[in-house]
């Protein structure tokens, strides 16, 4: 496999910055708090910008902070062009991105166009009256038979209809009744959208990461959907039946072209999709001319088992389905998944770093996931997710992996002064930047000098990838652009394994010793290890 199959390589066409960037997600409730009020905010994230310039990342990506009653933590929006005060004001978001330009890197806004607040002014509108000019901006529905207008379900759990006693008419929320979905086949939702993208792109803003892009459109008859004859009791009922109507509609491309049309009013700005989709399905959102999202973010490293052979079948298939010329890119983690040192262990969170940074494509780091962080513990008290408070005990809560940033040892890990909004990690105290800064092999150490490395060698971000294959649980790929040629390779098995390696020398290992050793022929990789060798 190589890149030339997928039409691009760094020498053939000329590289845009998301192409050689790495994406750094906060969760700004999470990152750092400037007040005491226990809530992050925008303030603690400027304050904290030379540590992602230590770090080495290119663009920071900011999940929701537009003005919101809160009930899903920013993702129910009253107000797309403001900032909540619980995260400051419009003067700080104008110094905050002066400050990221500043220091080199570029700012990535979450914006939410699928659902806006039930606190909204349209959808006040809206519900006010079934001949308001604005009714027609929700999608209102009639009862069928003294029920539901069908049988949509909400992701959270339960149908996807909320009663309205006031006009007499159901409403359809994908997420939370305070989410009321947008009706996306009406122009003039779409021209307010866009007018509220234009709003923060000419503040500079340099992309968006849109939310569950791929359920805009819903199907204009409301159509049943089909009953899923895999779902069991006791799973999430928003799998009972399969989202046919729901999700992935044909005129959804559409919306997406035309979203990227706006962006593209403006020079080198970026449009990321949020997209839960099989791949040859996921790769469709890059557009038939590659006139869509430059990234439809691939979630695929989240989803697929941590075994060697089917990382190996999934980096073919994924090289293999991506459109002539599209760029592709990877994402271990976010505010929506467990934790990746949760998910497999510490030791092979190392490792998950290295194939994260040393894949094709661009990488997202979720924050925390340079340290090594791990899920929360949530007491039952302390639940502040409504997934979690929808579904109890089906596993959807997301708290754990929104907890605060770990700073340092001092109280609440250096996060805040007050009451923090969620629970601390118990252990912060020996795990955190400060005492990681200070230690030669920690994993803020590793995900550095990775960061370095992939600065310093385009070919492991610009560069081919060729030779991907499994054998005894080690996953091996080279990387190439010019003359630098580099292996990877990466025990995700829990044995020590011995396997066969190109002739050069060791740049860099996940526990950080042997650099500089010649290698060739057969080499022991410990349980959980990685190497980059640098091929003579």
């Amino acid at each position: 496999m190589s890149v030339a199959e997928t039409g691009e390589t760094g020498a053939k066409r000329a590289r845009l910055w998301w192409q050689d960037a790495v994406v750094y997600q906060i969760y700004p409730r999470s990152f750092q708090d400037s007040n005491g009020d226990g809530v992050g905010d925008l303030p603690g994230i400027e304050s904290r910008l030379d540590y992602l310039v230590v770090l080495g990342v290119d663009a920071v990506w900011i999940s929701p902070f537009y003005p919101s009653p809160m009930a899903d933590f920013g993702y129910d929006v009253a107000d797309y062009c403001g900032v909540d005060p619980i995260f400051g004001t419009i003067a700080d978001f104008d110094r905050l991105i002066a400050a990221v330009h500043a220091k080199g890197m570029k700012l990535i806004l979450d914006f939410v166009p699928n659902h806006s607040s039930d606190q909204h002014p349209w959808f006040l509108e809206s519900r006010s009256s079934r001949d308001n000019p604005k009714r027609d901006w929700y999608l209102w529905r009639d009862g069928k038979d003294g029920g539901y207008p069908n049988n949509w379900m909400s992701n959270f759990g339960g149908p996807g209809w909320a009663w309205d006693e006031a006009t007499g008419q159901f409403y359809y929320h994908s997420f939370l009744k305070e989410q009321p979905d947008l009706n996306w086949h009406n122009a003039q939702v779409r021209a307010a959208i866009y007018a509220a993208m234009r709003f923060w792109l000419d503040k500079g803003v340099d992309g968006f990461r849109m939310d569950v892009l791929w359920l805009l459109i819903k199907d204009a008859g409301f159509r049943d959907n089909p009953p899923n004859p895999e779902w069991t009791p006791g799973a999430s009922s928003f799998w009972s039946v399969l989202p046919s109507y729901t999700a992935d509609q044909p005129e959804t491309h559409t919306i997406v072209r035309e979203m990227r049309g706006v962006l593209d009013e403006y020079a080198d700005r970026l449009l990321i999709g949020e997209i839960y989709l099989p791949l040859p399905e996921l790769v469709r959102y890059y557009g038939d001319a590659l006139d869509g999202a430059q990234m439809p973010f691939n979630f695929r490293l989240i989803q697929t088992d941590w075994n060697a052979d089917k990382i190996a079948a999934l980096i073919h298939e994924y090289e293999g389905v991506l459109p002539a010329g599209a760029w592709p890119n990877w994402v271990m983690g976010n505010h929506d998944q467990p934790r990746v040192a949760s998910r497999i262990g510490a030791e092979q969170a190392r490792a998950a770093a290295m194939l994260l940074l040393t894949l094709r494509g661009t990488p997202t780091i979720y924050y925390g996931e340079e340290l090594g962080m791990t899920n929360g513990r949530i007491a039952s008290d302390q639940v502040r997710d409504p997934a979690e408070k929808n579904q109890p005990g089906i596993g959807m809560g997301r708290d754990p992996e929104r907890t605060p940033m770990v700073w340092d040892s001092s109280a609440n890990a250096g996060f805040t002064t007050g009451i923090p909004w969620l629970p601390v990690n118990p252990g912060y105290e020996r795990a955190n930047v400060a005492v990681q800064a200070a230690e030669e092999r920690s994993m803020l150490a590793l995900y550095r000098r990775l960061l370095e490395l992939r600065r310093a060698h385009p070919a492991l971000h610009a560069g081919e990838i060729y030779d991907v294959r499994a054998k005894r649980g080690v996953l091996s790929y080279t990387r190439v652009l010019g003359a630098e040629r580099f292996q990877v390779l990466l025990n995700l098995s829990g044995e020590v394994q011995t396997v066969n390696c190109g002739q050069g020398h060791i740049v860099l290992t996940t526990i950080m010793d042997g650099a500089g050793a010649r290698v060739g022929g057969p080499v022991v990789v410990e349980a959980g290890e990685g190497l980059l060798v640098a091929l003579d």
